[in-house]
């Protein structure tokens, strides 16, 4: 069976931005999440990928087709949720289900509807009319009531309370419990990849700093904290990112680094919130 999703060096250049040789991949039945700081990247990673961008070189497949050369053909593979609506404003979820009847052989209404239910989403009210929540559960139930192969979600989770968003953890299980389907997920809401991701990739400044299996990230990093007179200029070095006060100190570390930490100082396991936070703050690079 081919990788559902594969990026081989690919880069876009803007003005005053530049997705640098983005490389990963994503086997069968699993769920990465894409992480970074806004503006990083993540939201021109799916764009390209859906091919709403053009890539400036690199190559990129869906479930073994290249996304330019048959476009049409590697987006019937992909269930879509965007951060901004992409249906018609005046329309009502009842003219969803006829346009994606129309374009989609697999679409499967009586599922969308199911899930039009579950949702709690209005039949009888105009898109434009819907919260960015509603919104955004629109868009999963077109999506999820179709065949396809992979799910790309850019911040699907925002704006949803915190009751569908455990719903929607739930439904992004199911959907990969078969072995055959993958789930690439953006978000800012850490704490939900950390229960369902298994691979992290991380975008900062238009560059990838990792793709690995999310225990191996949260393996490699831990928080230490101390006090002032505990952080040498020799220590300073080791950090990622650091915060310091009067108070004392608290920064990101490699764990390999953390073995010789002063005595009396602090270290704990790294949350991928952290990891975020801190090489955002130190802004180095893996080597």
């Amino acid at each position: 069976m081919p990788e559902i999703l594969t990026l081989n060096g690919v880069s876009r250049k803007f003005q005053g931005f530049e997705l640098q040789d983005v490389s990963f991949h994503l086997q069968p039945g699993y769920i990465m999440g894409l992480v970074g700081p806004n503006g990083s990247g993540k939201t021109t990673t799916i764009k390209l990928i859906m091919n709403m961008l053009r890539r400036d070189k690199g190559n990129i497949t869906v479930d073994g087709i290249d996304n330019i050369a048959e476009e049409s053909k590697a987006k019937k593979c992909i269930g879509y949720v965007s951060d901004e609506n992409i249906f018609v404003e005046e329309w009502k979820p009842i003219d969803v289900a006829k346009a994606m009847a129309i374009y989609y052989d697999t679409f499967d209404k009586k599922k969308f509807m199911t899930f039009i239910d579950r949702f709690e989403l209005p039949l009888d009210k105009m898109i434009k009319n819907f919260s960015r929540g509603m919104k955004t559960r629109l868009m999963l139930a077109a999506a999820l009531s179709r065949e396809t192969r992979l799910l790309l979600l850019d911040e699907p989770t925002s704006g949803l309370d915190p009751a569908i968003r455990a719903e929607l953890l739930d439904i992004l299980q199911d959907y990969i419990s078969d072995g055959t389907r993958s789930v690439l997920f953006s978000t800012h809401i850490t704490t939900d990849l950390e229960k369902i991701a298994d691979f992290i990739a991380f975008i900062y400044r238009g560059k990838l700093m990792f793709a690995q299996n999310k225990d191996d990230v949260l393996a490699d990093y831990r928080i230490m904290k101390g006090r002032p007179s505990q952080l040498s200029e020799e220590l300073k070095k080791q950090f990622i990112g650091l915060r310091e006060s009067q108070m004392g100190f608290e920064g990101l570390i490699k764990t390999g680094d953390s073995m010789d930490a002063p005595a009396e100082t602090v270290v704990e396991p790294a949350t991928l919130d952290d990891i975020v936070v801190y090489h955002t703050m130190g802004g180095k690079e893996e080597a």
